[in-house]
């Protein structure tokens, strides 16, 4: 058995002291062939350490040499030694053929540690250099997407999808359809997405064309495969929102709420959900369990705003003023500053007769309330009882200003303006 066979023989059975013993043999041998063949074998099988020694070896034998520069780059930067390799990847000089191999090297690196633009640099030269090479063009497509830049990555997608159906294992269809929804282009996904369901109706593959059908206007198509999707993988939760969200926006809300409630049966910990749940019970006149619902949702969440402004508009809507001033008590520090829910405090206070308090809440919701009719109205009558006067009359101008043709406060204005003569 050559020494070869013996290396992989003991990788494979673990037998880590035959093999240290064969890695000091070959490390000492001029046979430069067989050592680069064992370090290869090595880096396969994951003794990056092992395999960087007969790398480092070979380059002090062969210093120049371009394609031993990146192999041991590449085990340097699995060993975390990414400084040494960075530096043996940028000695690969431009005239050298294996420059572009670098160029992806460094590029791969920088992808993965999240300098993107860096990342995106390299392909780029690379592409400059062979721009007609498939697995650049691909690579660079792939940053593209990353980068958000969905235009220059469909047309190197489109090029590709011309001449071959995947690379390295990726389908060229799905990176289109995938590309063109990223890029808020759905009725440009749709056909690419159509061209995968005929090959093969993936769970992923129909939660995608799903959306962009919904996307795209077309919530009757999106609904048909989402039941498929879920009859094929009923804990696929992302599913039961967007069928829900498709049946509601045909006016189907029977539907829509039990679709939520299923999704929620499966997924005990998803709050919007809750949220979604919540806001088709009351659709459909239901505000015991939509006010179930909702606090399920800030259970899980209590932070989140969506389902306290539901929550609140609820209670305000049935004068629960105890709970809400409870809800918005508990949640002060993060709903302090959203008008919504200062209005909704000063109408509660002012219907229990805290009228300071509701003063100081009306105050504080005016700035981010100016264009809401009901609210300038509400607000208007409670300075008028409470004696202000003059913020109403300046109140009320903002109302005429919004409905300039309402009668009772342009009269109420011009009788302000009698009174004053």
């Amino acid at each position: 058995m050559g020494q070869l066979q013996e290396l992989e023989k003991s990788m494979m059975e673990g037998d880590v002291e035959t093999l240290t013993h064969i890695v000091d043999q070959l490390n000492d041998s001029i046979d430069f062939d067989m050592l680069y063949e064992a370090a290869n074998l090595l880096a396969s099988y994951g003794f990056m350490s092992e395999a960087d020694r007969l790398y480092g070896t070979l380059l002090l034998h062969n210093p120049d040499e371009a394609q031993l520069k990146i192999d041991r780059a590449g085990t340097l930067l699995e060993l975390g030694e990414e400084d040494e390799a960075l530096l043996l990847l940028t000695d690969v000089r431009p005239d050298e053929e294996e420059y572009v191999q670098a160029l992806l090297a460094l590029a791969d690196y920088y992808q993965m540690s999240g300098m993107a633009e860096a990342a995106l640099e390299k392909i780029k030269e690379a592409f400059a250099i062979v721009p007609h090479e498939p697995i650049i063009r691909f690579a660079y497509a792939e940053l593209l997407l990353d980068a958000g830049k969905y235009g220059e990555a469909v047309r190197l997608y489109l090029d590709l999808h011309d001449e071959t159906d995947e690379i390295g294992g990726v389908s060229i269809t799905s990176r289109l359809a995938e590309t063109y929804s990223a890029g808020a282009a759905y009725e440009e996904a749709l056909p690419y997405y159509e061209e995968m369901l005929e090959e093969s109706a993936s769970p992923d593959t129909l939660f995608g064309a799903a959306f962009a059908y919904f996307q795209s206007g077309n919530p009757e198509r999106s609904t048909v495969l989402l039941e498929n999707l879920i009859e094929m993988d009923p804990d696929y939760f992302s599913a039961y929102m967007l069928l829900g969200q498709s049946f509601s926006s045909t006016n189907n809300d029977r539907k829509a709420y039990e679709v939520f409630k299923n999704g929620m049966a499966r997924d005990e910990f998803d709050k919007e959900l809750r949220l979604a749940a919540g806001k088709s019970a009351l659709k459909l006149g239901l505000p015991d369990d939509a006010e179930a619902h909702l606090k399920d949702a800030l259970t899980l969440d209590p932070e989140y705003m969506d389902a306290v402004i539901t929550l609140a508009s609820l209670y305000n809507e049935r004068t629960q003023d105890s709970d809400l001033l409870d809800l918005l008590s508990y949640t002060k520090e993060d709903s302090g500053d959203i008008p919504l829910l200062n209005a909704f405090e000063a109408y509660a206070y002012e219907r229990e007769e805290r009228y300071d308090d509701a003063y100081e809440s009306y105050s504080k919701a005016y700035d981010g309330m100016q264009e809401d009719y009901r609210f300038l109205e509400n607000f208007t009558k409670f300075l008028l009882e409470e004696g202000k006067h003059g913020e109403a009359i300046a109140i009320a101008k903002e109302l005429v200003k919004l409905v300039p043709d309402n009668d009772q406060w342009n009269a109420f204005l011009e009788a302000q303006n009698e009174e004053e003569v």
